[in-house]
């Protein structure tokens, strides 16, 4: 019998829920397993004694910006990626610096999306990363001296237009770029490291505000703006490309033109005149979008990645992409070793929204009709938990809600409509964790509404009349994070916590009983998690926006996280990283 035979039998609930024996002690990889479940065999700290942590070490970055790096560490080395991309090797249990790589960031090149980098990927002997000016770089991992530096992209084209013609708006003046830069972690399958681009899902801002900031407002306009996303494998000893996959279609991207989601949504499509616009639009895919915002997950057992991509281009305005715009806004599954095609899902056809596919995917298995099936799930903007079989892409189930939801999927109007969740989730890029014992997901969820205004210019001289939409979240007092816990088999709510601020930066469970999660505010939490009761925090000096990790060395079981709050949130930017443990 072959292994990819055995796994499928009933011997899979128990095989497949254990991570590698090497990560027991370690955080190795970005998702802190194989499956990437972010769920830890540690018990040393547990229900009973986690108010006693105390601060083990603290390390100043000196980098004060959006900090949302998963730590790595391998064999007592913690390896993290800052803002701006330096990256810096330090002793997991005193948090002293063996070295630092100061990245050379190309001034010229244009930066979209804010400085922050969510993590590396540590093999074979080197410490790869990718950066905001879209270099993909090996450092050594003995030295931090560079190994090689590859920009994975040639020269960062895909505007045909400007925001000209939106100067001087009721808005005020806009500007926008679809700077093409790399945010997530890279994967290592083999001798290859896989990542992908972010930053082509164009959107203007206002001028008049930080335009990294949702805060303000995104306004989305007709026309060829963008550029097509990708993910890619490269060679991990030279770094030269060996295969790429474009997350827009070449052909057929307008798919079906269909008129409900797939899980049997209806969606307000004027299907006639997406039908009438669609030979006036025909390349509109060169500018399609569909950024690969999450970090992938590789099943260890068939070799197949699973990612997720982001809205098509140009955001909200949907007139000259007329289609379903595949493979945009949907969860992918490639080949790991070829890049070939395997299957998709796309949650939002001819997304208006902003509803990207954010979360990074997690594997687990679940039991079906007596039947063990394996599994993905994702956390969804949309505000749902989405579960495939893994094998073929074929659609479960979706949770209850985990977010109050309003007016999903209405179109925008002149007096404004108010819609929640918006284009910040739901589940943002956030990643949860699995504990598959207790047959829970745990995912950091956000209450925002925002409101969805569309507005015509009149022509001018020398302007011709537009016709644009504009999304703006409301600074609410009702808006708020929750922490849910989700049954894997139902996908029922078990527990949700409400919590101050919108949960913006990740999970860890642990087999203990704890779940832990970080908050705006400048807390660490801890969550018994059977029950949701909190049952510890830690107090920083900026906001906790980045996953947590935990790790043993010496016997001792260390929490840690980064600590430098989320611009793009409002949240207190800071620059360390902070790490407990118990007396």
């Amino acid at each position: 019998m072959r292994v990819k035979d055995f796994i499928w039998l009933s011997g899979l609930l128990t095989v497949i829920s254990l991570p590698l024996s090497a990560a027991e002690n370690d955080w190795p990889v970005y998702g802190g397993d194989n499956l990437h479940q972010r769920h830890s065999k540690l018990t040393q700290i547990n229900k009973s004694n986690v108010t006693g942590l105390i601060e083990a070490w603290e390390f100043d970055t000196g980098v004060n910006d959006t900090f949302q790096a998963t730590p790595v560490v391998q064999d007592g080395v913690m390896y993290v990626s800052l803002p701006f991309n330096d990256v810096i090797a330090l002793d997991a249990a005193t948090g002293k610096q063996l070295w630092r790589y100061q990245h050379d960031l190309d001034k010229d090149y244009p930066i979209c999306c804010g400085s922050a980098n969510r993590g590396v990927a540590v093999s074979n002997g080197m410490v790869f990363t990718g950066t905001i000016d879209a270099r993909l770089i090996a450092l050594d991992a003995k030295t931090g001296k560079k190994r090689w530096d590859h920009r994975v992209i040639g020269e960062n084209t895909g505007i045909s237009e400007d925001a000209s013609k939106l100067e001087d708006t009721e808005l005020g003046s806009v500007s926008g770029t679809s700077g093409a830069g790399i945010n997530m972690a890279p994967m290592i399958y083999q001798d290859t490291v896989i990542i992908g681009i972010t930053g082509v899902g164009y959107g203007l801002h206002l001028d008049a505000v930080d335009s990294d900031s949702p805060l303000g407002t995104v306004v989305g306009i007709a026309g060829k703006y963008g550029r097509r996303g990708f993910m890619a494998g490269y060679d991990i000893h030279t770094g030269e490309q060996k295969w790429q996959f474009d997350t827009i279609k070449s052909e057929n991207w307008e798919g079906n033109f269909v008129t409900k989601t797939a899980d049997g949504v209806e969606l307000p499509r004027n299907i006639t005149n997406e039908k009438a616009a669609l030979q006036e639009n025909a390349d509109a895919w060169r500018y399609g979008g569909a950024s690969a915002w999450s970090t992938p997950v590789i099943d260890p057992y068939t070799g197949i990645l699973h990612f997720g991509t982001g809205n098509p281009s140009p955001q909200m305005e949907g007139s000259s992409r007329p289609g379903d715009n595949l493979y945009s806004s949907s969860l992918l599954a490639l080949d790991a070793s070829s890049g070939d095609y395997r299957w998709h899902y796309q949650q939002v056809p001819h997304d208006l929204w902003g509803y990207d596919v954010a979360s990074p995917p997690v594997l687990f298995d679940i039991t079906i009709r007596g039947q063990p099936v394996p599994a993905i799930g994702q956390a969804g903007k949309t505000g749902w938990f989405y579960v495939h079989d893994r094998r073929n892409g074929n659609f479960l189930y979706k949770s209850e809600a985990f977010v109050p939801q309003k007016n999903m999927f209405s179109l925008p109007s002149a007096e404004g409509t108010i819609i929640y969740p918006g284009v910040m989730g739901g589940a943002n890029w956030s990643p949860v964790s699995v504990d598959a014992r207790r047959r829970l997901v745990f995912i950091p969820g956000i209450h925002w509404p925002v409101e969805y205004k569309l507005h015509q210019q009149a022509a001018s001289e020398g302007k011709d009349a537009v016709r644009y939409s504009s999304m703006s979240p409301i600074n609410t007092p009702e808006k708020h994070g929750l922490l849910t816990a989700i049954d894997l088999d139902s996908g029922k709510i078990v527990w949700q916590v409400k919590t101050e601020n919108p949960l913006i930066g990740g999970v860890l469970s642990t087999a203990s009983g704890l779940v832990f999660t970080g908050e705006g505010s400048g807390e660490l939490m801890a969550f018994d998690a059977d029950s949701g009761e909190k049952r510890w925090s830690g107090k920083t000096d900026a906001g906790v926006n980045a996953p947590p990790i935990t790790y043993r060395i010496d016997g001792k079981q260390y929490i840690a996280v980064a600590v430098g709050g989320n611009r793009l949130f409002g949240f207190k930017t800071g620059q360390k990283i902070k790490v407990w443990r118990l007396p």
